[in-house]
């Protein structure tokens, strides 16, 4: 049976039409573009950073790399900023003015009556004296505790010389000044209080969570990191990412724009890249070799390549027979074509490294170098007992997993072999396995990699001395030692100069490294990322960054 009302047919027609306009609405949006996470952090003010190989540590006394720097100077701020196009030291920190002694060994920092940890309590003097005397406890092991050598008695008291912590040179009469003494003038000083090392930490909260001077408490966590800086650690998930959220505490809160940042892991560069051509990032940490020539035919407003003060270089176990002699050492060193690795393997205007310091280094370039020359590797290989590498065991070179640091091995693996005869044999760890390898000396050759902690040859040369918590070779030379010594305390820079040509010929010549090649940042950024210069550091204080669509 059927009928028909005509009310009724005009209601099922109404109905057919809007059924038919949703249709065609989800069928227009089903067809649109889904907002890619760099479109809605434009949008939002959410930055997307890679940083490489997940970091092993947030706590500032103990992070060794770049990567934990870049996501420790959101969650934290030192004495000192640093301009953001420059990177000169200048009263945009903790302290809002400071006064040098004329002798220039004193300085008396007047801090901010608005600094505030991120729980509101307000940001001290004596929090820093209390903080500096954490990374120099030595029951915590911290790498970089003889960064702080160069305040007056700090490595008496750090090597237990002398018992009482009075007499190092940290004083804060009052909440709000602090006052510290140096060993002897240091130019470089303020830029050094940029560095991790010298970041503060809130003792009494990492006290809740187990000794402060041990390296195993549970504080540098979400929920339980008390930061000074203008972001709040509020997520880490494992092999993922952290995410920092703007602090409601910081006193410069008007000034960062920033809403959040989101610190991407990934081991591999290539997922890396992937990620960035998608739009999940704003910007990645590196660049595999292969993609460069294709972003700079197809989308060279998206590649930067910006100057960068580091090297890449081996490590060599001195311990270990075979290598503790330096004859062997010197053999690797001359039997490697840099020049070969730069321009054919890595293509991003890397320098081929004939000395470990980079040339140009506050004026600094060294006097001595390392040679292409396999037929002196080979007379000195023979020399040594192992002609032709008749003799000679297998030797392990150890890198972290990229794809860069595998192909650069290969090739030394290859040019060994055929100059030398030795037997290479490489070996692949995840970057956190590859550093407790490297700290408890369980390597023969390790990849590794030493960027500027600021702007001078010390920062390099430093680094391979007896004393340096960084050196883990095993090799150390009084003489060497006693150049950087006097190089420290020399103001006349010719004189200056001459102890650090010195100290780089013995390095060169003892070879505990073997230097690669020097660095350059290669890296993808998106359009949207405003106020991100090229600085020869790689530093980009983030409250001076911003997105725009």
């Amino acid at each position: 049976m059927s009928f028909h009302h005509p009310r009724l047919l005009h209601r099922l027609g109404n109905a057919f039409a809007l059924v038919v306009s949703a249709a065609g609405i989800l069928l227009l949006s089903s067809c649109a573009p889904r907002e890619t996470a760099v479109e809605r952090g434009n949008r939002e003010q959410v930055l997307h950073r890679g940083t490489g190989p997940e970091i092993a540590s947030l706590d500032p006394h103990l992070a060794t790399g770049t990567a934990e720097y870049n996501i420790l100077s959101a969650l934290l701020e030192g004495l000192v900023a640093e301009d953001p196009k420059t990177l000169e030291p200048i009263p945009d920190g903790v302290a809002e003015k400071w006064e040098i002694s004329a002798d220039g060994l004193t300085y008396t920092f007047t801090l901010r009556a608005a600094a505030r940890w991120s729980n509101g309590q307000p940001v001290t003097a004596h929090d820093f004296v209390a903080s500096y005397r954490r990374i120099l406890t030595p029951a915590l092991g911290a790498d970089y505790a003889p960064l702080l050598y160069v305040i007056q008695n700090a490595e008496a008291w750090h090597k237990g010389r002398i018992a009482d912590f009075a007499a190092v040179g940290l004083a804060a009469p009052d909440a709000r000044t602090l006052r510290i003494t140096l060993e002897h003038p240091s130019p470089r000083f303020l830029s050094m209080l940029t560095h991790t090392a010298f970041m503060p930490v809130h003792v009494p909260s990492i006290g809740q969570h187990g000794p402060i001077d041990s390296r195993s408490t549970p504080w540098a966590r979400p929920g339980r990191f008390v930061g000074n800086g203008p972001f709040n650690l509020a997520e880490w998930r494992p092999g993922q990412k952290i995410t920092a959220v703007k602090s409601s505490t910081y006193w410069d809160a008007a000034r960062v724009r920033l809403r959040e940042i989101h610190f991407h892991f990934t081991e591999n560069r290539e997922t890396e890249e992937r990620a960035f051509r998608t739009g999940q990032l704003h910007l990645t940490e590196a660049l595999p070799p292969g993609k460069i020539e294709t972003y700079r035919e197809n989308n060279p407003s998206l590649l930067r390549i910006d100057p960068y003060l580091g090297t890449e270089f081996y490590r060599i176990n001195t311990a270990r027979p075979f290598l503790n002699d330096h004859r062997v050492r010197r053999a690797l060193a001359l039997s490697i074509d840099r020049t070969a690795i730069t321009e054919k393997i890595l293509r991003g205007g890397q320098l081929p490294a004939r000395a470990f310091t980079p040339p140009g280094t506050d004026g600094y370039a060294s006097a001595a170098w390392i040679p292409d020359e396999p037929a002196t590797a080979r007379r000195l290989l023979a020399d040594a007992g192992y002609p032709g590498g008749k003799g000679a065991p297998p030797v392990e070179l150890l890198f972290n997993t990229s794809e860069s640091h595998r192909a650069v091995a290969e090739a030394v693996q290859e040019m060994w072999r055929r100059q030398l005869g030795l037997d290479v044999r490489l070996v692949n760890q995840e970057n956190k396995v590859a550093q407790d390898a490297r700290r408890g000396g369980q390597y023969e050759l390790i990849r590794s990699a030493w960027i500027a902690d600021y702007i001078d040859p010390l920062s390099f040369l430093g680094v391979w001395t007896a004393g340096s918590g960084n050196n883990y070779t095993g090799w150390s030379d009084s003489a060497y030692d006693q150049a950087l010594f006097q190089a420290a305390r020399t103001e006349d820079p010719a004189a200056r100069a001459a102890l650090l040509q010195k100290a780089e010929a013995i390095l060169l010549d003892a070879a505990p490294c073997i230097p690669i090649y020097h660095y350059t940042h290669v890296f993808l950024i998106q359009p949207g990322v405003r106020n991100w210069h090229p600085t020869l550091l790689d530093h980009h204080p983030y409250k001076h960054v911003w997105l725009e669509p």
